[in-house]
């Protein structure tokens, strides 16, 4: 739940992995007057999801990539109005957390046990595809950070030589020049 100040946008982001549902539950409070809309995209500026005039209701879209994605508000009003702020409630399900395990009960004929179990199972294979994705984020990382330190070794040997290289053409230079002056 936050506030939505008049004449301004308030982005959330969320982080969600590959071909996981995104399923997001808002409630906006209603004044007099005022519009409130909202757009989630992904960070490449792709529209998912999108409706004007809003005070409660559901989306819902699919994550094609491993990526950040925003769910932005966006609050509109005239100049002639006085302006009050919103306040709006979202919730957000992603991945198993979106699974109607009560649809999953009838349609299987499970017993309540059953279906508990079933659904801590897919709870801990999200676990461990979160936990899979981490690890290879942090791979990911460690191998940029490597190459990040090998290239500022690289550079800070390069620098040391042309600071080197300098010095011994100037003190060269310096000593030519005050024998040519005849003061060495």
């Amino acid at each position: 739940m936050f506030q939505l100040i008049p004449n301004t946008e308030k982005c959330l982001k969320e982080d969600i992995l590959a071909d996981q549902l995104l399923i997001g539950e808002y409630e906006v409070s209603k004044v007099r007057g005022q519009v409130v809309d909202y757009i989630a995209r992904d960070t490449k500026g792709h529209i998912l999801a999108q409706k004007k005039h809003i005070f409660k209701g559901k989306f819902s879209f699919m994550s094609e990539l491993y990526e950040t994605y925003e769910i932005c508000f966006i609050s509109r009003v005239p100049k002639e109005i006085n302006a009050t702020s919103h306040v709006v409630s979202l919730t957000t399900k992603k991945g198993v957390e979106t699974k109607n395990y009560k649809g999953i009960g009838e349609a299987s004929k499970l017993k309540p046990l059953e279906l508990d179990l079933k659904r801590l199972e897919d709870l801990s294979e999200a676990v461990v595809q979160d936990f899979t994705a981490m690890r290879k984020r942090e791979e990911e990382m460690r191998i940029t950070h490597e190459k990040t330190h090998s290239h500022v070794l690289i550079f800070n040997v390069a620098s040391m030589c042309c600071l080197l290289g300098l010095a011994a053409w100037q003190v060269l230079y310096l000593r030519r020049y005050f024998k040519s002056k005849k003061l060495i």
